[in-house]
């Protein structure tokens, strides 16, 4: 079995440095590089003109950003370490809720580099992950600390979770926002109840770091993947691993996966974009329009007939792909 995806649009030259993140809304594509400001490009029009720009959102750069299901709530992080949580208003305009850290629980844009009343410290978070209604946000951290905040609770800390002191390079809850599963350096994968607090499984399988890790849409499967250059599924109630997707030759960056989680797909370092069919666990297409590495790669959410899935990384540009099927 074999699909087709057509190169529907190019957003050229959509930043001046390689793009690190890309979040989708119904309506969005968010999108946040090395550069300071993050982009919003409309996905209602055929051309994906930009709707708005955060300037200076992150004075060195951003390299990861969320945004929650239902396109209310972003969030991202900037090279500083600095997180910083947006709000979309009713007719789509983002704008700065606040920072987790310090006096920006009052709302202020300064952020301040010491603890705060509720434990919260700035410069030290990575990875970041929203739950689907946007209330829950968790980090991960360079010396492998996970942290889930309330943002209902003006970001007050409600779970920290230890794992073996390896620097947290992925991170992602389900969509029910019960769990939490990390992704690390050494490549361990763990998975937390954030009902109880503890430690749900430890997973086997990855040697080598591990850079992204995605729930399914029904929360049943984890796929986690990185420098291993394997896929490798779980499930998530027992805690095994039920499948390995080989096929890339390089290291893979990011994943996501469609809304019905029928088909993942998958960035790598050497330009590869795959399709993968999770019934028959293989992969059913690949794409190589760039020799420059992926380094994050999003499905749309389903508003017509054909699905659709945006890519970006090192050539600076937006490519958004619609299947070849459906209207």
């Amino acid at each position: 079995m074999s699909k087709q995806y057509l190169t529907t649009h190019t957003i050229d030259n959509a930043h001046v440095t390689d793009i690190f993140a890309l979040a989708t809304t119904s309506s969005q594509i968010l999108s946040a590089s090395g550069a300071s400001s993050i982009r919003i490009s409309s996905t209602t029009e055929s051309d994906y003109p930009l709707q708005q720009t955060l300037e200076d959102a992150h004075r060195l750069g951003c390299h990861h950003l969320v945004a929650s299901r239902n396109g209310k709530r972003a969030a991202s992080v900037g090279f500083d370490g600095e997180v910083k949580i947006w709000q979309a208003n009713e007719q789509g305009k983002w704008e700065q809720e606040r920072n987790v850290v310090g006096a920006d629980l009052l709302h202020s844009p300064t952020p301040v580099p010491q603890l705060d009343r509720y434990g919260n410290a700035a410069g030290e978070s990575w990875a970041i992950a929203l739950s689907e209604d946007g209330q829950y946000i968790a980090s991960t951290t360079f010396d492998g600390r996970i942290n889930v905040w309330d943002n209902l609770a003006e970001g007050k800390k409600i779970r920290e979770y230890e794992t073996k002191g390896s620097f947290g390079m992925s991170i992602d809850l389900s969509v029910d926002g019960n769990l939490t599963a990390t992704g690390h350096a050494n490549g361990g994968v763990y998975i937390f109840n954030n009902g109880t607090g503890r430690l749900l499984h430890s997973l086997p399988g990855l040697v080598k770091a591990v850079r992204t890790v995605a729930f399914s849409p029904g929360g049943k499967l984890l796929a986690a993947a990185g420098d291993a250059r394997i896929i490798a599924l779980y499930d998530v109630t027992s805690g095994e691993q039920v499948a390995n997707l080989m096929g890339h030759n390089a290291w893979i960056f990011s994943l996501s996966w469609n809304d019905t989680g029928e088909y993942l797909v998958s960035g790598a370092f050497d330009g590869k974009v795959k399709i993968w069919s999770i019934d028959l666990r293989s992969c059913v297409a690949t794409h190589s329009e760039t020799e420059k590495a992926i380094w994050s790669v999003k499905w749309l959410p389903k508003t017509g007939k054909s699905e659709m899935f945006a890519t970006a990384g090192a050539n600076r540009s937006i490519s958004i792909y619609r299947e070849a099927s459906g209207g």
